[in-house]
Order: structure tokens, then C-alpha cells, then sequence
């Protein structure tokens, strides 16, 4: 041990170093864990399907029992987040073989998710590729500052920081408005995203167009809204805790490594089986970013194939979710996130 090092900052170091080992094995080791054509229908048919289902119910109980389509929003939200990671698959070329067949069910899934498949996917290869890198960050990421610059900053915009790193105003208020407005906007977009984003603009407004045109707008709007705004409360929640938790890691560019991002820097957000379910397995996130090629439904196993895990990546269970929502700023010198409180304490 180091002087003035504590045990738990040597338990982090050594845990670090692990990873850094172990990545590359374990990479080779999940690449063999590809597509599976039968799964990936079986997953997308019968997940779909559920989804239309509902939605069909809710429809039929808006007029008469308005509180029976909300009740129904929640699960039919949980099923749209299914449906939004195996969008995200798609953009990862991992649900199908042929990026041909994994573009064109992305950008159809666009229409129920509201997310423009082609931007989205290049924000996200970038937060794959950037994870934990300080010096990189801004791009499909939750923003995080370090305890040093929250320090120098004015107090307006530290004021601001903490605004948007409330977890009312971020997932409350903030995940909805991303959902449902930001994402129409092609705000700082190259051509390509641009293009993507208007596409789906389009499409959008001529589906919605046409099913208010049809059944009503209170009627649609009664229907989709509460679903969509509950699926990006559950998609916000889940992004979050796979980043956020105290014993994260985060780098300069210049000592960033990938495996160590993924492995010590992504969580393992143990949930509930049917909570699992609903989540596309997407807790797994350490090696969801270590191997983004390996589909939702194959996550698992590869867990269950690499024991060597247990102590390099941090697992985080439902419970102890909610107290990473209270950590905002990252301490370089010991390397571990903080709470705003922890600022005024001294710790």
C-alpha cells in the first residue's frame, strides 16, 4: 500500500488492473456469443406483438375507462424500452447478422421509440468509445463534472449543474422533454444525423397525422403520451445507474483505457428477473460496452461464462440504485464520484 493510500483505494487500484488484464480475454471470449436469427424474431414477434396488444386495449378503454389506459401505460412502457433495446442492437449490428436487416428494423422500431435510429446510432458508437474519457465527454453521456471545475465555476453555473443533475428535473421533467422534443431537433447535427432526424420528422408527423385524423388527437395523445413518457423515465433510470455509482472510473485521455472503461466503469445493475426482462438485460452493462456485438438475449450467459468477474466490476442492486442518484462530481484524486454534500462535510 502506498502512503496515505487508503485499503479501499488500493482495492480499486488492483481492481483496475484486473480489468485491464482480463478485457482482452474476456472480449474473445463473448465474441463467440453473435445473433441468433431464430431469437431475434422470436424476441422481436412476440415483444411486438405484446406491445400492439396493449396498445389496442388501451384504445378500446380510453373513452369509457380512462384510468385502465393508464394503469396499462406502465407495462406497455416497460415493453417499449424492450423494443428500444433491441433498436439499440440493431445499431450495435447485433440483433441480425446483415447490417442490412439490422438497419432497416431500426429505423422501423424508430416509429414507436420517436428516436431517429441513424443519429442516435452514431451518438451512441461515440459514448462506446469515449466512456470515462474526461477529456471526451459530451456525447451521448450524462454530463459530469469533476469536483475541481464545480470549484472554479461562477455560482450561476454551478447553479445550473445542479439543476440538471437533480434526478426530478433530469428524469422527471428532462427525459420526456428529450424524448419527445429534443430529438425532433436537428441541433448540432451533421448531415447524415440530419438527415436522419428529419426522415423520421416526417414519417411521424404523417403517421400521427393520420391516426389523429382518424381516431381523435385527445384519443392518440391519451393513449402514446403516458407510454412514451414513462419508457423515457424507465430508459433515463437505467442509462444513469450504468455510469453513475461511486466507485465508477473516469481518466484522463492520456491514461484511458477501453477495458478498463467497460469492465470498471460501467456497472452491473443486478435486477429482478422480470425487471431483467422488461430491461433487455441491459443492467449487464459492463459487458454490453466490452463486447457490444453480443445481442440483449445473450448477455447472461455470458456473465454466467466469466466468474473471473466478481470484484472487477461494481455490482449495483434496485435498492442501492437510489443513492446514486445523490452523486454528481467526479474527485480525481480519489478517484471516486461524490454528492454535492460530500463538498460541505469535508469528506
Amino acid at each position: 500500500m502506498l502512503p496515505n493510500e487508503t485499503p479501499q483505494a488500493q482495492t480499486a487500484g488492483q481492481a483496475l488492473t484486473r480489468a485491464d488484464a482480463l478485457g482482452p480475454i474476456l472480449a474473445r471470449r463473448f465474441n463467440a456469443y453473435r445473433a441468433d436469427a431464430k431469437r431475434s424474431i422470436f424476441q422481436l414477434v412476440t415483444t411486438g406483438a405484446a406491445f400492439l396488444a396493449l396498445l389496442v386495449v388501451m384504445g378500446a378503454m380510453s373513452q369509457s375507462r380512462f384510468w385502465l389506459t393508464l394503469l396499462l401505460a406502465v407495462p406497455a412502457g416497460g415493453l417499449l424500452v424492450r423494443l428500444f433495446i433491441i433498436q439499440h442492437d440493431c445499431g450495435h449490428g447485433s440483433f441480425f447478422k446483415t447490417r442490412a436487416a439490422n438497419d432497416l428494423l431500426g429505423r422501423a422500431l424508430s416509429m414507436l421509440t420517436l428516436t431517429p435510429y441513424g443519429s442516435w446510432s452514431q451518438g451512441h458508437a461515440a459514448h462506446h468509445a469515449s466512456t470515462g474519457n474526461l477529456d471526451r465527454r459530451g456525447r451521448g453521456d450524462v454530463e459530469t463534472w469533476t469536483v475541481d471545475e464545480y470549484l472554479s465555476s461562477r455560482p450561476l453555473k454551478r447553479l445550473f449543474y445542479r439543476l440538471y443533475r437533480n434526478p426530478f428535473l433530469m428524469v422527471g421533467l428532462g427525459a420526456p422533454i428529450n424524448f419527445i422534443v429534443l430529438q425532433r431537433l436537428p441541433l448540432h447535427a451533421n448531415a447524415d444525423s440530419r438527415r436522419s432526424i428529419l426522415a423520421l420528422d416526417l414519417a411521424l408527423a404523417v403517421v400521427f397525422g393520420v391516426s389523429c385524423a382518424t381516431f381523435g388527437v385527445v384519443r392518440v395523445l391519451g393513449i402514446y403520451l403516458p407510454v412514451i413518457v414513462i419508457a423515457a423515465w424507465i430508459g433515463n433510470w437505467l442509462f444513469y445507474v450504468q455510469h453513475q455509482f461511486d466507485r465508477t472510473e473516469w481518466a484522463r485521455d492520456g491514461e484511458w483505457d477501453f477495458h478498463v472503461a467497460s469492465l470498471s466503469g460501467s456497472s452491473y445493475f443486478k435486477l429482478p428477473p422480470i425487471l431483467r426482462w422488461f430491461s433487455g438485460n441491459i443492467g449487464l452493462h459492463h459487458v454490453h460496452h466490452l463486447c457490444s456485438r453480443v445481442p440483449n438475449y445473450h448477455l447472461q450467459a455470458c456473465v454466467e461464462a466469466a466468474p473471473e468477474l466478481d470484484g472487477v466490476t461494481q455490482v449495483v442492486t434496485l435498492r442501492e440504485s437510489v443513492a446514486c442518484w445523490r452523486l454528481a462530481l467526479w474527485d480525481e484524486r480519489r478517484r471516486v464520484l461524490l454528492a454535492f454534500r460530500d463538498l460541505q462535510s469535508g469528506v
